[in-house]
């Protein structure tokens, strides 16, 4: 080759740069990412070079980031394999910078981000996002080759000359611009390193100082790998997390190549989607944190790392492309994370059931939103009973299903010491629990997977269970009226309230004066809008229905006092049965609350007169 030969790209490529720094590079910190990750595919080749051919500079292989400050220059150095000058031609000018000038005619106008897609392998050209002037001293590991020097200011505009580097390997200078002088900084370099380099295969120094932890746990054998190691490494990757529960190591090779760790976080509130704390890698570099593509979003609340070297990203290697494999690769992970939760639960249920507080809301969250979830997970879905054990929807419905009239009923756990439990337990039915906001949609999901199944909240209806259909109605006084058509003529006109309904029936406890139901429907709508956070909830939760134990002592007792000589007395003896069944249904506002207290002490004090 001449000593030295200048040339220019295209006419065409005048626009390049200004629109990859537009449009390519929505962070210009992955420059780094980039020229690292280069620097390191450099000594792969050199590795796999060194089982055939002998060369000269050893194997002690690595990167040296290094910065002065007053000529605000920053390097890359690598001993890999090096470039000729014909490989500068070649993989700089020519391809990189064709696939440049395709970008530009294709993108200059295009105001949809999400089709700037991986056609174009321009890693090396985010080094102009951040510089006035990019220098390549490259000299190839072949014997008998001369180093080449390569410079640039314009990214289109070019020299290629010969130079005195006497080692094998690249090095990439770059002159930062005014606007790029963070990288000028020790700490802020081997932030960077960590952050995308961390695990690449060789060693990354930063001003002589050793940045990057190299090997991957993932990368490892499962067998290998001891349970400590497992909790070391997360530990590592989130700092002050606390310990997870359980974790899922990934390590397929066919039909396509998958690595990596997912950890099962303890979640002590409602889903949080927003955070994703699966980091993506491709080929040990990291990507990303976002993976809503390739993670369902019930499992986004998961910790861990995925590497899938296969993966095909946009030209920043930031966004993943809509593809079959990455639907392929999903669906895997969603059977992985199935087959363990399956595992856990066949194998050591009484671990399993000690956790399931913490991941109930997620396997939850998935049986509703994702259909292949539903079918390899659902017999991990449990539910805390009434009577306190626990147990899957198939086993209580093959237990009680005859003694429950083909009912499933369920109840809030707060609700395990309320009226309605008690009338449930005295005739021996149990319910199932449910604890959080997303059980209302989980429940209407349940029915519609198993239609043979009613599931009847036990604030809903009174089951036949716990009425005494064969209790007298009461003597028939002089106008033919029973004693339980008379009491419920006089609650009806005592209690007047718009949506109220009231019914008279005869309780198999006479413990309860009354009770509180409301339409199945409209309870489950009521917590759906609350979880939305909408306000019908109170307007709801005003159509309701007071049923009237015609068996209590304390309802025969309203009605004695109000067709004898204090009828007064009877209806505020009324209205305190009323009041007691709202305050067990928990449906009273704050304002409700105060006049009841209010209510009640009058009525105390009237007693305590009479």
């Amino acid at each position: 080759m001449t000593t030295e030969e200048k040339g220019k790209i295209s006419v065409e490529t005048e626009n390049i740069f200004p629109i990859i720094k537009k449009w390519l590079y929505s962070e210009k910190d992955i420059f780094l990412r980039e020229l690292v990750s280069n620097a390191s595919d450099a000594i792969t080749k050199l590795k796999k070079v060194s089982l055939s051919e002998e060369f000269e500079g050893g194997t002690d292989y690595r990167i040296d980031l290094t910065f002065d400050q007053d000529k605000r220059t920053l390097s890359i150095a690598d001993n890999g394999v090096g470039m000729s000058a014909e490989e500068v031609k070649k993989y700089i000018n020519q391809i990189a910078f064709s696939g440049a000038t395709d970008f530009a005619k294709k993108y200059e106008k295009t105001e949809n981000k999400n089709e700037i897609i991986g056609h174009f392998g321009l890693g090396f050209y985010s080094s102009f996002m951040v510089s006035t002037k990019v220098t390549i001293e490259s000299k190839s590991y072949r014997k008998g080759e001369t180093a080449v020097l390569w410079e640039s200011e314009s990214g289109t505009d070019f020299t290629i000359t010969t130079c005195n580097k006497s080692d094998r390997g690249t090095k990439i200078t770059l002159f930062l611009d005014s606007e790029s002088g963070e990288y000028l900084d020790k700490w802020k370099l081997k932030d960077l390193v960590r952050k995308y380099c961390d695990f690449l295969p060789v060693p990354i120094y930063v001003d002589n100082e050793k940045a990057n932890k190299e090997k991957p746990l993932w990368s490892e054998e499962p067998s290998k790998v001891k349970p400590d190691d497992y909790k070391d490494f997360y530990n590592y990757l989130f700092p002050f997390s606390g310990e997870s529960l359980f974790h899922i190591h990934l390590n397929v090779d066919y039909p396509f190549r998958l690595q990596g760790i997912l950890y099962f976080p303890k979640v002590k509130h409602e889903l949080d989607s927003s955070k994703n704390g699966i980091k993506l890698y491709c080929n040990h570099v990291f990507v990303s944190e976002n993976a809503n593509e390739l993670i369902p979003q019930f499992l986004t609340i998961l910790r861990g790392t995925i590497d899938i070297p296969d993966l095909p990203l946009n030209v920043s290697r930031s966004y993943l492309q809509t593809d079959p494999l990455v639907k392929k690769i999903a669906n895997h992970i969603v059977k992985k994370v199935a087959d363990r939760l399956l595992e856990d639960f066949r194998k050591n249920k009484k671990e399993y059931e000690k956790n399931w507080p913490d991941i109930s809301l997620f396997v939850k969250y998935g049986l509703i939103t994702d259909e292949k979830f539903f079918d390899a997970a659902k017999e991990a879905l449990i539910f805390k009973t009434s009577k306190g054990n626990f147990t899957t929807l198939n086993e209580y419905w093959e237990a009680n299903k005859e003694k429950n009239q083909n009912k499933v009923f369920y109840a809030n756990e707060t609700e395990i010491g309320s009226v309605y439990m008690d009338l449930l337990d005295s005739q021996g039915i149990e319910a199932l629990l449910v604890d959080s906001k997303i059980d209302s949609h989980l429940v209407q999901h349940l029915e519609t997977k198993n239609t043979e199944m009613k599931f009847q909240r036990v604030d809903s209806e009174l089951t036949d269970l716990i009425v005494d259909k064969n209790a007298s109605p009461g003597i028939v006084d002089a106008n033919n009226k029973t004693e339980n058509d008379r009491l419920l003529a006089f609650f009806k006109t005592t209690i007047t309230k718009e949506g109220l309904e009231i019914k008279a029936e005869a309780l198999k406890s006479a413990d309860v004066p009354g009770v509180i139901l409301m339409p199945e429907f409209m309870r489950r709508m009521s917590e759906m809008n609350s979880m939305m956070g909408r306000d019908e909830v109170k307007s709801l939760l005003n159509q309701h229905t007071l049923v009237i134990n015609t068996t209590s002592p304390l309802v025969k007792s309203c009605l004695k006092a109000f067709e004898s000589v204090n009828p007064e007395k009877g209806k505020k003896l009324a209205q305190a049965v009323y009041d007691l069944a709202l305050l067990s249904a928990k449906v009273m506002d704050e304002k409700s609350i105060s006049e009841y207290a209010k209510r009640s002490a009058q009525l105390l004090e009237e007693l305590v007169q009479s």
